[in-house]
């Protein structure tokens, strides 16, 4: 069976229907299955089970939020030394391509500071 990395993004809906800006986590599954197809339905199961509030105790800047499953943005085989599958050490789980204006963007970027980005689609 192979790996598969599976990008799943959650985001928070706000209950008071006012929807002024989108928290959004990418939350990445390590999948084994023996099909991209099989990949994709464990990955979007397990994602839809991350959903919902947490019994209404999920906030986000005191505003009562509930997580909803958006959809994956991506699935990649994980690329791996270990031909046989059995070991995951120091394996490629997934990967991001985007671009950066500016040498100091990319040195905030470097050193995890806010900066704008522009993401590439695979």
């Amino acid at each position: 069976m192979l790996w598969y990395a599976a990008s799943a993004i959650m985001y928070l809906k706000f209950k008071d229907d006012n929807q002024d800006i989108y928290p959004v986590w990418e939350n990445v599954l390590l999948v084994q299955a023996e099909t991209l197809e099989q990949a994709e339905e464990k990955a979007y199961s397990r994602a839809r089970q991350d959903e919902g509030d947490s019994s209404s105790t999920i906030t986000w800047n005191g505003r009562p939020a509930t997580w909803v499953f958006a959809g994956l943005r991506k699935l990649i085989i994980v690329s791996h030394p270990d031909t046989e599958n059995k070991e995951l050490d120091c394996s490629e789980v997934t990967y991001s391509e985007f671009e950066i204006a500016s040498q100091d963007d990319f040195n905030s970027y470097v050193n995890g500071k806010d900066v704008r980005l522009l993401y590439c689609e695979d």
